[in-house]
């Protein structure tokens, strides 16, 4: 339970401040979006959401942790998402910017959105990554080798079904089901 309060409560602070308030505030004075513009934006703000989810619940009970930096899995997370994506928690959060950026047809929510791929970029390559390194060695190195960190691969569906997307021998247990 403990665990799920600390999942909830970061999901709130913030993603919901990048993928929420934020955005909200930027456009507010704008009015409600066309409803064929919602429409449009849905499947954005739905896919977002579910990565989004489908990754904090695979960091609770796989990795046993949260996104926070200051508690963060204690196991690496490689099922779901993470075969086809290294990084798809933050996808799921452009994703819902995206959705904003459709819904409200702001510039100001574009540069937002680019702004904050950029500051995920470097927060990945500057500081997640090189903790990864170290936290989980030849692991983590093989699974880097095997997934890419931002585009997808693999999408007919072979990255979810079930097969590990580490092949190399001397990361074997990156693979071995986690118990």
């Amino acid at each position: 339970m403990k665990l799920l309060l600390k999942n909830l409560l970061f999901t709130i602070l913030v993603p919901g401040s990048v993928a929420g308030w934020i955005p909200w505030i930027l456009v507010r004075e704008s009015g409600s979006p066309p409803a064929r513009r919602l429409l449009l934006a849905a499947p954005a703000f739905a896919i977002g959401i579910g990565i989004y989810a489908w990754t904090v619940v695979n960091f609770a009970v796989i990795g046993r942790g949260t996104p926070a930096p200051i508690d963060a899995p204690r196991r690496l997370v490689i099922e779901g998402p993470h075969r086809c994506v290294r990084n798809p928690m933050y996808l799921g959060v452009l994703a819902v910017v995206l959705g904003w950026v459709l819904a409200f047809q702001s510039l100001v929510l574009l540069a937002y959105l680019a702004l904050v791929a950029l500051a995920f970029h470097a927060a990945v390559l500057f500081v997640e990554e090189p903790a990864l390194r170290r936290q989980f060695g030849a692991e983590y190195l093989a699974y880097c080798r095997a997934v890419r960190r931002w585009i997808p691969g693999a999408l007919d569906g072979r990255c979810l079904a079930g097969r590990c997307p580490v092949r190399s021998d001397d990361a074997a247990s990156a693979c071995r089901r986690r118990e």
